[in-house]
């Protein structure tokens, strides 16, 4: 079976069997997002084609053809799996898609096990029941990357992770080790720009006895800990240009020697690296290597800024009020609206960092209940009141729509679920997230 946390596109513009699809999988606990027109599919799925597991697309539509839909999606790169359905069935168009690529071709009506039985055979396989697409945030632009590290976790060619200072780089390492056949080995971290260049050979590959002052016994490196996990190489674009030779020579080897040593060591660990550089463009403050660039970065795979995935900054701020209000003894219950206004309208140029440091410092601070926008940002900057009033309508709107994510996030994205939490229908919350322009807009 499917895990609960599969997401599934329905293209059908029929509204009876539309809403039977839907109701049944989500049934299953699966998260159907459904669109009723070719076009609508198309350029939703073209945004995000990795977050989705298997696509049931009808042949018959009003405005393209399924078949249309899926050649034009079939160029990109992480198609989901596409399942056919159709009342309309013809063995040529049958044999035809299939060879195009689609997983399976179903003729109306069918028998519902058997249509869920070839919807868990067909569904684009999970390599780990740990893989939640939510565990990096609830945005759809970190439920992609969540579902690009998974299809990423098993294999061992090298993983090149990109970002700005602060977004969470080093989370993403770590979830990729978590859903990984490697989960069980060690996970070494080594941030190249905290370490002396001079020490940073040394503390990689380690050292034997004697090899200079100082060096009284054998040392281990970093390579030789890693063991068969993953060796995490934070901020590689601050290594030196004579340690990237012999990181080079590692990768393409999977061999090193110890500082003053002859005898070579087996390296069996997978490659992690991360940046905020841009490495393949040569400038007078850049000397990365070519050839290291290219070595690196086979699966690469960006953490975008947090002013882009507003919809994970409440989120976030709950998960790091809840530690640090279990470090210390305080009588705060959360944050006020406001203050989650002021959140959502701060630019975050530290990205997750700051605010993890803004929530720590307000749980310090704050005096009362509740934290406020001067608790966040004393400086001030972000708490100056508005020149004009907000209009009642947008103020609602705004605290229902973070309130509707909030669900959407403890629910694992699944509809039904989020509904009962919000206690209202299902219908209903569709109506909302279609009016406040959240992802999905159909039923």
């Amino acid at each position: 079976m499917l895990p609960d946390f599969a997401r599934i596109g329905l293209v059908e513009d029929d509204p009876i069997m539309g809403e039977s699809i839907v109701q049944r999988l989500e049934l299953e606990g699966w998260n159907v997002i459904w669109w009723k027109s070719g076009n609508e599919a198309i350029a939703a799925i073209e945004t995000q084609p990795l977050t989705l597991d298997l696509v049931i697309c009808d042949i018959q539509l009003p405005d393209v053809s399924g078949e249309a839909v899926f050649q034009s999606l079939s160029k990109l790169s992480g198609t989901p799996p596409f399942m056919f359905i159709t009342g309309y069935g013809e063995i040529d168009q049958a044999v035809r898609l299939m060879r195009y690529g689609a997983v399976d071709f179903m003729t109306k009506p069918f028998a519902m096990d058997d249509f869920l039985r070839r919807i868990s055979t067909g569904c684009r396989p999970h390599h780990s029941s740990a893989a939640d697409p939510t565990a990096l945030g609830i945005s759809s632009a970190m439920r992609n990357v969540a579902s690009i590290l998974s299809r990423y976790a098993n294999n061992d060619l090298p993983v090149l992770i990109t970002g700005e200072t602060g977004v969470g780089k080093e989370v993403a390492a770590r979830f990729l080790h978590d859903v990984s056949n490697r989960a069980n080995e060690p996970f070494v971290a080594v941030n190249c720009a905290a370490i002396p260049a001079e020490l940073m050979e040394s503390e990689l590959f380690g050292h034997e006895k004697g090899a200079f002052t100082g060096a009284t016994q054998r040392h281990l490196g970093y390579a030789e800990r890693a063991g068969n996990g993953i060796l995490f190489l934070d901020e590689i674009g601050d290594m030196s240009v004579g340690l990237q030779a012999k990181l080079l020579r590692l990768i393409e080897q999977r061999t090193f020697t110890r500082v003053g040593g002859e005898a070579t060591v087996q390296f069996n660990a997978r490659i992690v690296s991360a940046t905020h550089r841009t490495l393949n463009v040569k400038s007078p403050s850049n000397h990365f290597r070519d050839d290291l660039y290219f070595r690196i970065s086979v699966l690469p795979v960006e953490i975008p800024p947090l002013r882009e995935r507003l919809d994970d900054i409440i989120g976030l701020m709950d998960h790091f009020l809840d530690e640090a209000t279990q470090r210390t003894d305080t009588d705060i219950r959360g944050f006020s609206s406001l203050a989650e206004d002021a959140a959502i309208s701060h630019p975050w140029p530290g990205n997750v960092r700051e605010l993890r440091n803004r929530v720590e410092r307000a749980a310090a601070l704050a005096r009362g209940e509740w934290i406020m926008p001067a608790d966040l940002f004393p400086e001030g900057s972000d708490a100056k009141a508005s020149t004009g009033f907000t209009p009642l309508s947008d103020v609602r709107d705004a605290a229902e729509k973070r309130q509707i994510e909030r669900a959407l996030g403890q629910t694992g994205g699944q509809i039904s679920k989020a509904a009962t939490l919000l206690a209202i229908s299902r219908t209903t919350l569709w109506e909302k997230m279609a009016r406040f322009g959240m992802a999905p807009k159909e039923r």
